[in-house]
């Protein structure tokens, strides 16, 4: 479960998040949508840890941020555009960063890889990977060691028509799993297929939206 209660946050010249609350339980998928500089991006960094110089609580797995934990446990995201080495395989790079908690082995992360259509066999660098195979490198590497919440900034960005349908049946699956995700996407129709509840983000202000408001 991610709760988060009364959350502000503010800068000398800006209320970057302004008293915000939101629930979202396992089995659920939850969007948000609001435009550029809204403060979508702030809230995720702030639910993975990131930021703490906050007012209000949040809450992951019953656990509070920068109290109990300072990073969630068993959380898998994607905030902004994924960074790799550029010079190793996608492989490689997945099992680099699964070194440092040591939590999976090789065959969950080739699992991983093919779940997003990706081969692991796959020699090739990913500075010579296009947009669209970084981004589902950036999904496995969220996916891979199984979490049970996903917070996924625009986890569609770079994907053709293809990718995208893929990528929305694995979510959906997930959800059918007992995963919680939270997503944000500027595509409605993302937002329209695969979430039980929306929330508009607007100028630091959080609230959610009728079931049928999104489709308008």
């Amino acid at each position: 479960m991610i709760e988060v209660n009364n959350v502000t946050l503010k800068t000398k010249e800006y209320t970057i998040l302004d008293n915000v609350s939101i629930k979202v339980d396992k089995g659920e998928i939850v969007g948000l949508v609001g435009g550029n500089g809204s403060g979508k991006t702030m809230l995720m960094k702030c639910i993975c840890g990131f930021y703490n110089d906050y007012s209000g609580t949040i809450e992951v797995g019953g656990k509070e941020i920068g109290k109990d934990i300072d990073f969630p446990e068993n959380l898998g995201f994607i905030i902004e555009t994924p960074g790799f080495l550029l010079n190793y395989s996608g492989y490689k790079n997945l099992k680099y960063l699964a070194s440092i908690r040591e939590k999976i082995d090789s065959n969950e992360i080739k699992e991983s890889m093919s779940l997003v259509g990706l081969d692991s066999a796959d020699k090739k660098h990913v500075g010579k990977y296009s947009m669209g195979m970084r981004q589902r490198l950036g999904i496995a590497q969220a996916i891979m060691e199984k979490p049970d919440i996903l917070v996924l900034d625009e986890p569609m960005n770079a994907l053709d028509k293809n990718g995208v349908e893929e990528m929305r049946r694995l979510f959906l699956k997930m959800k059918s799993e007992g995963k919680l995700i939270l997503l944000t996407s500027h595509n409605r129709e993302d937002i329209e297929i695969l979430c039980d509840e929306v929330y508009e983000m607007e100028e630091g202000i959080l609230n959610k939206l009728k079931e049928n408001t999104v489709n308008e």
